[in-house]
């Protein structure tokens, strides 16, 4: 199985844990109290499984798990590369065929119901691996795929991808002509007005609709019969409606354009080319691939193959590698990830752990911390399109992505690395400093904060028939605004500070009528909620606000019978499911965190929360999830962060424990410690 491969990786990348001794056996007065009672031993259990899964070098990677549409993806890229690895192909199938759910279909996440477009490509992948289709379990893919509109109703990028082998016409896909590269700023769709992560997927793709690739697949391995009708010939998939008057004006616009589009000259049609492959390859040069997520890189690796690129070409080796990078092969299934998440998991285990009472001086500590600090970035990505002046000094999420750090990973990293004491040490606070310059520049006009980009908001281009998934722009977000104002805070600035006025203003008008906040990144409003209160707690916010105590009581209303919080991916899709699910680790401690933020540890909420931990740690000291906690676009792309149910649940526990003591958080005596002077702060003078 995946997890016992995963605690045989763990052994590997770590260090010995017969050798280290837990820091709370390691100093003669501690902040926090010894094995006391069932909580403390229960952190202590849980901490000291953390520190075990720390890797030589300091820092902390989790694997990260999405549905089956990756792994399927990667065997469909084999077979446009040419490749085959049959041990490998025979793990991924039992993957797939672990996940497939009892009617025939493939969820987007744990315990989901069926995606029609995850279910095809999976049937697609496991008839190119040499799959019967008259095996049982592909008949029941087959049969539950016509029962629900059959392949024709699938995604855009499905629609490509079946185009791309042969399934579909390349009518049937939105026109995207590679001319876009010459769209100017002021144009209402152009490159700059998208997110990164859809900037990356798009440029490979321009080449790819440029080209019209059409790989041969042997007829009895293509995926006619999950069709109603010959799939050759259709032509238009995507419908008017007068329900949505704007996207029929995009659909009437796609059609217009496949008309115009085969007249555009062939001199234009070259150079366009090439500035997309200029772009392409720019974005390639790391060694973390083009934008370090999955589906960029195999959308590069093919473009790259269209254009000619021999094997031996370094973007087309360094690609392939990236993407090889993310295969996680077990004894018994092997299945890709989306992307990686180390810094994420490495600031997020350090500040679990200094709440828990790891001192700045601990060797655990100070390895982090370094090693945070050299992965620091310094060089200009996209983002400068909208700050020119602004100085780079922002994290990324994966090992290597210096084009795209994220204002979320940036100021997550900041916390844990001033809860670690960095800040005390002269030349680590000019460090510190250029991040959080760095971040003010990234603030959005409204006081918002969005992910990667400033102003990234025309939510009108997720009306283009390209943008069925619906995320293809990065608008400021309530959990992303509400961390900066937390960092903030930790600095000595108060509310007075313009950019934390304009940010509470944000989320003042940004919350629910129910009290609760949306979730961007994390599922969903219990995501979003913690991450406010935590804020409004940090900032000093009166607690006794309407709208803060409306919010806290949200939190409690939603609390689960046996004591825990959950809530399930499908809140996306279905409001009215707000707050509600399986009881998980993750999510539990998101709850706590969020009420004792402020100032709710004495409530019998928080003492049942509490209690759930306890009681559902495993034998190892960690909690079981098997839910998906993690998004990735709402209603179309869940993560499974394996890190969250490690790392979260001690510090909630901390936070508690220290509340019951009258101990302070370790945030809260950073701040006790009065404004943490890092110089002059640049961007505040071209505001």
């Amino acid at each position: 199985m995946i997890e016992a491969r995963q605690e045989a990786q763990s052994r590997v990348i770590t260090q010995d844990s017969e050798a280290r001794t837990p820091w709370w056996e390691e100093r003669a007065v501690q902040p926090l109290a010894r094995a006391a009672d069932a909580v403390q031993s229960c952190l202590n259990r849980a901490a000291q499984a953390l520190l075990k899964r720390q890797a030589l070098d300091g820092h902390w990677r989790f694997d990260l798990e999405a549905d089956a549409t990756i792994p399927s993806e990667y065997i469909l890229l084999q077979h446009y590369l040419g490749r085959s690895n049959k041990e490998r192909e025979e793990k991924i199938v039992r993957y797939l065929r672990r996940m497939q759910n009892r009617n025939g279909s493939w969820s987007l996440y744990h315990g989901g119901p069926g995606d029609i477009s995850a279910t095809v490509k999976a049937y697609f992948a496991l008839k190119l691996m040499g799959q019967s289709p008259d095996a049982p379990f592909m008949v029941r893919a087959r049969h539950w795929v016509l029962a629900n509109g059959g392949a024709e109703k699938v995604n855009v990028f499905t629609r490509i991808t079946l185009a791309i082998f042969g399934q579909l016409p390349w009518r049937t896909v939105p026109a995207m002509p590679v001319e876009i590269m010459f769209l100017p700023r002021w144009w209402f769709f152009n490159l700059s007005r998208v997110s990164y992560w859809s900037r990356c997927v798009i440029v490979p793709l321009l080449i790819l609709f440029a080209k019209r690739p059409v790989v041969h697949v042997d007829l009895h391995l293509g995926v006619a019969e999950l069709f109603h009708c010959q799939p050759m010939k259709l032509r238009n998939l995507d419908s008017f409606s007068i329900k949505s008057p704007l996207k029929s004006c995009f659909i009437l616009l796609d059609r217009l354009l496949k008309v115009v589009e085969p007249m555009i000259p062939h001199a234009i049609r070259g150079r366009a080319i090439k500035r997309a492959e200029n772009w392409m390859r720019d974005h390639t040069k790391g060694k973390g691939g083009i934008g370090a997520i999955y589906p960029a890189m195999a959308n590069a690796a093919m473009a790259l193959r269209e254009l000619g690129a021999p094997e031996d070409d370094p973007d087309f080796t360094r690609t392939v590698q990236a993407i090889e990078d993310l295969v996680l092969d077990g004894e018994e299934e092997t299945y890709v990830q989306p992307c990686v998440s180390p810094i994420w998991d490495t600031c997020l285990s350090l500040s679990a752990l200094t709440e828990a009472g790891a001192q700045s001086d601990h060797p655990a500590v100070q390895q982090a911390v370094e090693w945070l600090f050299d992965h620091q970035i310094f060089v200009t990505g996209d983002w400068t399109d909208r700050a020119p002046g602004l100085e780079p000094g922002g994290w990324a999420f994966q090992y290597e992505n210096d084009k795209y750090p994220d204002v979320d990973d940036t100021g997550m990293v900041l916390m844990a690395l001033l809860r670690a004491g960095a800040h005390d040490k002269q030349h680590k606070r000019k460090r510190i400093n250029q991040a959080v310059n760095w971040l003010l520049g990234m603030q959005n006009p409204d006081g918002s904060w969005g992910a990667f980009d400033i102003g990234n908001n025309s939510e009108y281009l997720n009306k283009i028939p390209f943008a069925d998934h619906g995320a293809l722009v990065d608008p400021g977000t309530a959990d992303l605004t509400a961390r900066c104002i937390e960092l903030l805070a930790m600095l000595g600035y108060d509310q007075s500070f313009p950019p934390v006025q304009r940010a509470l203003e944000f989320l003042r008008e940004d919350q629910e009528e129910d009290g609760s906040w949306y979730g961007r990144w994390g599922v969903n409003y219990i995501y979003g909620t913690w991450s406010v209160l935590a804020a409004l707690g940090a900032i000093g916010e009166d607690v006794a606000k309407p709208y803060v105590r409306k919010a806290v009581q949200w939190l409690q209303d939603h609390q689960n019978e046996d004591g825990g919080w959950g809530e399930s991916c499908n809140t996306y899709d279905d409001p009215g499911l707000t707050g509600r699910g399986i009881s998980t680790a993750s999510q539990t401690a998101w709850a706590l965190l969020g009420l004792l933020a402020v100032g709710a540890a004495g409530t019998p909420h928080v003492q049942r929360g509490v209690d759930y931990l306890v009681r559902t740690q495993n034998a190892a000291g960690e909690w079981d999830e098997e839910e998906y906690t993690g998004t990735g676009f709402a209603k179309v792309f869940y993560l499974r962060y394996h890190g969250y149910a490690r790392y979260f649940p001690v510090w909630a526990l901390a936070t508690y424990a220290r509340a019951r003591q009258g101990i302070p958080t370790r945030q809260a005596e950073v701040m006790t410690e009065g404004p943490i002077d890092l110089g002059p702060i640049p961007v505040l003078a071209m505001a």
